[in-house]
């Protein structure tokens, strides 16, 4: 059977979504292809173990970007899920919808009908919120979303401290009022990772009408006379043609859609020619507008054994994963970014453009921890960096690599905001809350106070927080730079759709995760030619003197 009426490429946070809901139809044949394999094995489904699925070439993909010329010619990691979930089966599990102001602006760029209050009924749709409980949370959707219990006293000391400093104590970032300090949220449900396979894909595979291929490497997508009939993939050293009767549905990441969208001819037609492929659809979009999150880690030493160092041996990591093991529950269960903040860098900034996430240990993400032993630390970055790169082609071969250029730190503002995100990082852990636990500053030291020294400490150690978007624009029809119009679909291309992260026209406050399943909830239903629901009647919360008031 190589006939469907929807092909969906990747079966990540979006593509997940996207099946279950095309598929809820039995009139519908959908056909759901996946480079990755499964999901099973405790390193992506225990929450503690998060570092490791990112890192392995099983689950990942294994991305890098060419040396960045404004971070002393670092080549940063990028990881992407090559599994079913995506990346939502080995990110860090943080739950962020993002501000309202990300999608209203998303609409003044030309995305028509993704507004705040039009996108907010598909967040409620896709979730069941079980610590917040308000007109703006949903409580039936197939996305567990939990809190961790808080259990270690540095957690409450972080938003102690920001009150402290002169910030609010909130009760629900998802909800009314992002900006402020409280727990944070993740995708964990009975003490096991809440991956989208889980959520959604898992439960519509028992659907006839649905069939999932694993271990599929899809080519290119084949186009005649400008419409989209099927794709071309590989599995097992044997190339597939299937054949779409409606739509192809490209779901595969910011960095593999505009690859595939350019491995099929649509693209900057120069540079597809300079690649040695036939151009078919000239759209200059494709592959640009990438953006992503950069942050540090501002890291203090703790003078009280209470960290989760205590568990970084080899017993304490055998005693905690025998815990989870056998019962699910203890510090396995858990992400540990338990506590946040959100908040505004200065005055005249109107929502947030500073994230933190809060940890109590001193530790890389790739798992490192820090010398000094026992430690906290916030991930702190700018949310809104002006900065953009770009996906370009390594070659004319699918299994060529992308190029993958960001170019973080480009734009002279990107080292104001930095320095400022620290600086308001130290105001914090130096309120009177972390008093009892306070020692030295771990990173970036005592004595990078300057704002050369501070500049230094970026450009060495800045990484990405894993949040690439943007690189199939979407936007008005008539925009040269739109890759996909406000419905997915790419333009100039009949039966192609975009779906995931690369359709942001600019990144969203906080992690990206639940703005791409929301995206792929919606873009369902213009796949599906729905009534899009009512716009929601709840409003957001804005600071009402963000023109004068930094908090």
């Amino acid at each position: 059977m190589n006939q469907f009426d929807y092909i969906i490429v990747g079966a990540g946070s979006a593509g997940c979504a996207l099946a279950a809901r095309l598929s809820e139809d039995p009139r519908n044949a959908v056909l759901l292809l996946e480079t990755g394999g499964s999901d099973a094995g405790p390193f992506i489904q225990m929450p503690a173990a998060l570092s490791y699925p990112m890192s392995m070439s099983l689950y990942d993909w294994g991305f890098e970007s060419e040396p960045e010329p404004h971070l002393g010619g670092r080549r940063l990691q990028i990881p992407r899920g090559k599994v079913i979930g995506g990346s939502s089966a080995v990110n860090g599990m943080v739950y962020v919808r993002g501000h309202a102001g990300d999608f209203d602006t998303w609409a003044n760029m030309g995305a028509k009908s993704w507004d705040y209050a039009s996108v907010l009924p598909y967040f409620k749709r896709m979730e069941t919120s079980h610590d917040a409980k308000s007109a703006w949370r949903g409580t039936h959707g197939p996305v567990h979303v939990t809190r961790g219990a808080r259990k270690n006293p540095l957690y409450i000391a972080f938003i102690e401290a920001g009150k402290q400093a002169g910030y609010a104590e909130i009760e629900d970032y998802n909800g009314e009022r992002q900006e402020g300090f409280g727990a944070m949220e993740m995708t964990v449900w009975k003490g096991k990772r809440w991956s989208t396979a889980d959520a959604y894909l898992k439960p519509a595979l028992k659907r006839e009408n649905l069939t999932l291929i694993t271990g599929a490497a899809t080519r290119r997508v084949l186009i005649e006379d400008k419409r989209a009939l099927g794709v071309e993939y590989e599995r097992r050293g044997k190339v597939e043609t299937v054949l779409s009767g409606k739509d192809v549905i490209l779901a595969a990441s910011a960095i593999n859609s505009p690859k595939l969208l350019m491995l099929s001819g649509v693209g900057n037609a120069e540079e597809l020619k300079r690649a040695g492929i036939d151009p078919i659809v000239h759209r200059p979009g494709v592959g640009l507008n990438l953006q992503d999150h950069l942050e540090v880690y501002v890291q203090q030493a703790c003078v009280q054994p209470i960290t989760l160092f205590k568990y970084w041996n080899l017993f304490g990591k055998a005693l905690v994963g025998a815990q989870w093991l056998f019962t699910r529950t203890g510090v396995g269960a858990s992400n540990q970014f338990e506590s946040c903040g959100f908040i505004r860098s200065r005055a005249g900034i109107p929502y947030p453009d500073i994230q933190f996430h809060f940890l109590p240990m001193a530790v890389r993400y790739d798992g490192q921890a820090a010398a000094e032993g026992h430690g906290y630390q916030a991930h702190v970055g700018p949310m809104r960096s002006k900065s953009r790169g770009t996906v370009t082609l390594g070659g004319d071969k699918p299994e060529d690599k992308p190029v993958i250029r960001f170019n973080y730190m480009s734009e002279t503002e990107d080292w104001a905001e930095f320095r400022q995100a620290i600086r308001l990082t130290r105001e914090i852990f130096g309120q009177s809350a972390f008093d009892p636990y306070r020692g030295k500053e771990i990173q970036p030291g005592d004595d990078a106070v300057s704002d050369e020294a501070l500049d230094d400490f970026v450009r060495e150690h800045a990484e990405s927080a894993y949040h690439p978007c943007g690189t199939c624009k979407m936007g008005d029809a008539n925009d040269p730079f739109a890759v996909v119009d406000p419905e997915g679909r790419v333009i100039g291309v009949e039966g192609l759709r975009v779906a995931d992260s690369s359709i942001f026209p600019q990144i969203t406050n906080g992690n990206l995760n639940a703005p791409a399943i929301m995206v792929g909830e919606k873009i369902a239903d213009h796949t599906l030619g729905k009534s899009l629901p009512p716009a929601s009647a709840v409003p957001a919360w804005w600071h009402p003197d963000w023109q004068n008031s930094q908090r």
